[in-house]
């Protein structure tokens, strides 16, 4: 690496948009080291520490034509990406840019479609994370959106083009933080992973996640040996939705970073440690949609199954799901489609990933959440757990559907109560699932945090030999 010593990161600008001055409060103190000299490309891109583990980060200055990009800037990502790769580090972008620079036309775009290829070649080799902290539009948006996790400040904006040219296209009367603010890029597109209140707390979050790609750790068995009563975290009734974070929560070391909360929000991922080793979790959230998988919770989960796989963290999967969501709407906005990819995701998966059940597991939503066929490395379920095609008393009313309308009113529902636990002794349920070993185990809820990181400790070390596209 050759170390130029003429631009100054050591000390924040007096304007807190200088790209001197954000990447000093990204990175440790005193650790910034220029990879190229001072320029006027927009462009400041260092090499330092993150927590006390090597990383690289570039930042757009904001002050220079909006942050814009022509030829030299996008050389100079292009340059920390590679650096980052030779050093098996993280990388991280600060963005606050308007793009493309018009007045250097094809130029701008050549290097800009540059770095577009390098953070491609870069995709699943090293962490990329992108942190919006202004406006990001065109290059600027797509950029990001190249990386594995994009954490958006409160200020940070994203679109392909601003709100003056859409309305003059198309009419839409619309503002900048409207088309593509906090609001509609973390509920509404899922482009933001994490929408931050503020720069500071986007420089900090993206220092944690940093931190969670860079120390891997190892799992520390004896600190997971106090029991920890996660039942009840669940509802009393099988029958009642739950938020599923409080389980999440007390089932990791504290500290986890939830991706996506607001988008898609029938399933969570995020990341996090578990006895102090890193680790992703999907779990089914009953609170949004009963749980249920759908087309966009499937393409969610399915992306972050490969980012974890491809970056070589464990996978921690909790289910409690009811099927897939049916209806016209899931049919035609690519249900099967977006279902596969979640299919794809897992049976192509090699790190190691192990399944809890807590309450149930139907259908197809079951074979999707990590099931043995698909290679999990191993299957706990809880006391009571339930393992079937569809729900008992789905599954009479299907079945037994001319036997239910024949009976009288008054003995209609002891009738479906009395087939459907004919139906689940038949069908044979979690006991089933043991005995063909589809499922490892039934333990007991206390043990699960231990019980998990067993599984995960004794599979070997792998990692996914495939790179992270934004599915």
């Amino acid at each position: 690496m050759t170390v130029v010593s003429t631009v100054s990161v050591e000390s924040p600008a007096a304007d807190p948009r200088a790209p001197a001055a954000r990447l000093a409060r990204l990175l440790d103190p005193g650790s910034a080291v220029p990879l190229h000299g001072d320029d006027d490309s927009g462009v400041l891109a260092v090499h330092g520490l993150i927590g006390g583990a090597p990383a690289v980060a570039y930042c757009t200055d904001a002050r220079r034509m909006g942050g814009a990009l022509g030829a030299e800037g996008s050389l100079h990502i292009v340059e920390a990406i590679e650096a980052a790769v030779r050093q098996g580090c993280p990388v991280v972008g600060l963005w606050h840019s308007g793009g493309a620079r018009l007045a250097d036309g094809v130029e701008s775009m050549d290097g800009v479609g540059r770095m577009f290829a390098a953070m491609t070649w870069a995709s699943g080799v090293v962490p990329q994370i992108s942190v919006i902290l202004g406006p990001a539009a065109g290059a600027a948006a797509y950029g990001p959106a190249l990386t594995d996790v994009v954490v958006m400040a409160g200020t940070g904006r994203v679109f392909v083009t601003g709100p003056d040219i859409v309305r003059s296209v198309t009419g839409e009367s619309i503002d900048m933080a409207g088309l593509g603010g906090p609001e509609a890029h973390g509920r509404r597109s899922g482009v933001a992973h994490i929408v931050a209140a503020d720069e500071e707390d986007a420089l900090r979050r993206a220092r944690r996640l940093t931190g969670v790609f860079s120390h891997h750790g190892t799992f520390d068995l004896p600190a997971l040996a106090e029991p920890r009563d996660l039942r009840a975290l669940l509802p009393d009734s099988p029958r009642r939705a739950y938020d599923v974070r409080p389980l999440v929560r007390e089932l990791m070391d504290g500290g986890f970073e939830e991706l996506q909360p607001r988008w898609a929000a029938n399933v969570l991922v995020g990341l996090g440690r578990l006895g102090g080793r890193s680790v992703g979790v999907l779990a089914s959230n009953p609170r949004h949609k009963g749980g249920c998988l759908d087309s966009l919770s499937a393409e969610k989960s399915a992306r972050f199954v490969r980012m974890c796989d491809s970056h070589g963290l464990p996978l921690v999967v909790l289910v409690d799901v009811p099927g897939y969501l049916p209806g016209v709407d899931q049919e035609w906005g690519g249900v099967v489609r977006r279902g596969a990819k979640l299919l794809h995701a897992f049976a192509e998966s090699v790190v190691p990933r192990v399944t809890l059940i807590t309450r149930k597991a139907y259908g197809g939503a079951y074979i999707a959440m990590n099931s043995r066929s698909l290679g999990a490395t191993s299957v706990f379920a809880w006391p009571g757990a339930e393992v079937a095609v569809m729900g008992a008393e789905s599954a009479v009313g299907v079945l037994h559907r001319k036997a239910l309308a024949a009976a009288p009113e008054p003995e209609r529902a002891e009738l479906r109560a009395r087939l459907a636990e004919e139906h689940r002794q038949l069908a044979g349920g979690i006991e089933r699932a043991v005995a063909i070993g589809v499922v490892d185990e039934v333990i007991a809820p206390e043990t699960s945090r231990l019980r998990i990181a067993q599984a995960l400790a004794r599979a070997p070390r792998a990692r996914g030999r495939h790179s992270n596209i934004p599915l």
